[in-house]
């Protein structure tokens, strides 16, 4: 999609793309920048892992659980994360290290779903979707949890969910129906924490890949992970015309979040999950957590609880 004489104008790399940690994530996805800690926080679903790089210093940190774990969010005036686990939402302290534990698990969610994307809203309300394991059944629903326990279903019949992000005025929020190809918008009420006005924002052409993780930018513009097209793309939050695009090697690209100490930095993660030995050898990178340097800036994640 050519940008048009509306669209917000196309930011462009300042810089290389950067290989930061060959990890050979099976699933990596949920990247998360701290500001407090100047790290990433990100996942490997499939391998039951939380990691965290810091730039600095190239610290590594890595946390193994029993089950799957997909999104990250940190929570307000403590040092602990709200995760998103196979069957709900659960609090863990990685200082501790001690077992995450379960906060909420949404009723009447099939044994053959499990969680995945997710993050807060600015009122520090987290949304997080749950998707088939086999990728197939429409059996996924997106829930919204409240600071004080409260657990919302908002839409459902997803295979696979992805997202969300939000306008910069915060007035719409973005959420991928990934495996039907499709971008929906909602109008959200910040206020209430309330969507309505589903529409089809963006639907990717055939040989694109699939819509998975995505972030906003500083200026508005929305940042998509292509799965299987090894690319994030970068589009106008309006006309959803494409501004920018950048080219990565792996092509299971699933999870995207501006970082360090100017935002400005877009960290990037990838999966080799399915992929057979020819492929593995083609993509000796699948699986690794990337950066690129941007003439463009981020916002700060929201903090669960704000």
């Amino acid at each position: 999609m050519n940008p048009t004489p509306d669209s917000l104008p196309a930011p462009s790399a300042i810089g290389e793309l950067h290989c930061l940690w060959d990890a050979g994530a099976q699933l990596g996805e949920g990247a998360l920048w701290s500001p407090s800690l100047q790290a990433l926080w990100w996942v490997d679903i499939l391998g039951c892992r939380l990691h965290r790089f810091r730039p600095a210093d190239d610290a590594r940190d890595s946390w193994s659980f029993d089950e799957e774990v997909s999104a990250v969010a940190e929570v307000q005036g403590s040092r602990s994360l709200l995760l998103t686990l196979r069957r709900g939402f659960a609090l863990f302290d990685p200082d501790s290290g001690a077992p995450p534990v379960y906060q909420h698990r949404p009723d009447g969610e099939p044994a053959s779903n499990r969680f995945n994307d997710g993050k807060c809203d600015l009122r520090g309300r987290f949304w997080g979707g749950t998707m088939d394991f086999d990728c197939v059944a429409p059996t996924g629903a997106l829930y919204r949890f409240d600071p004080d326990g409260r657990c919302t279903r908002h839409d459902t019949g997803f295979a696979v969910t992805n997202g969300p992000t939000w306008s910069a005025d915060g007035r719409t929020m973005y959420f991928n129906d990934t495996v039907r190809g499709t971008v929906l918008a909602y109008d959200f009420d910040r206020d209430r924490g309330e969507i309505s006005g589903r529409r089809s924002w963006l639907r990717f052409a055939k040989g694109d890949g699939f819509p998975d993780g995505m972030t906003t930018d500083a200026a508005g513009r929305i940042w998509i992970a292509h799965w299987g097209a090894a690319c994030v793309s970068c589009h106008d939050p309006v006309t959803a015309a494409e501004l920018y695009r950048i080219h990565l090697p792996a092509k299971q690209i699933t999870s995207c979040a501006f970082g360090g100490a100017d935002l400005r930095t877009l960290f990037v993660t990838s999966a080799a999950t399915g992929l057979d030995s020819a492929q593995r050898e083609a993509q000796p990178l699948a699986g690794a957590l990337f950066s690129v340097e941007l003439d463009a800036s981020g916002v700060p994640a929201n903090l669960f609880g704000h």
